[in-house]
């Protein structure tokens, strides 16, 4: 790894979740990982709303007739914490389901608890 990039920390099933996906999403996803880890946005990578900005992102991956997100966090400085990765589902509106966005929100405190414990 390069000494510029951060290290991608999974928080939950995300990886294993992201590993259940096809493998063109797996690659568009790891792709915009890999930006986000040498501090870019790749294209695909968005603030996700309800989340306070560009601290909390999704990697949004159309395939087939589904849509795939990625939620990542660059709210800390040392590591790219992945809190999230599902298929989205709902057939009405663009939002992010309640289900998911609570689990994102108990999955950000993780974060930032392993992050305060990364530095002690």
């Amino acid at each position: 790894m390069n000494k510029e990039e951060r290290p991608v920390i999974w928080i939950g099933s995300s990886r294993k979740d992201l590993r259940s996906f096809p493998r063109p999403v797996m690659r568009e996803i790891g792709v915009a990982l890999y930006a986000a880890q040498r501090g870019e946005i790749h294209p695909a990578a968005k603030p996700l709303k309800g989340f306070g900005g560009w601290s909390v992102l999704e990697i949004v991956a159309p395939y087939d007739t589904d849509t795939y997100r990625a939620v990542y966090t660059v709210r800390f400085a040392d590591a790219i914490y992945v809190l999230h990765a599902f298929q989205k589902k709902a057939r009405r509106g663009i939002a992010t389901p309640k289900k998911e966005a609570d689990l994102i929100k108990r999955r950000l405190k993780e974060a930032e608890q392993l992050h305060r414990e990364r530095l002690n």
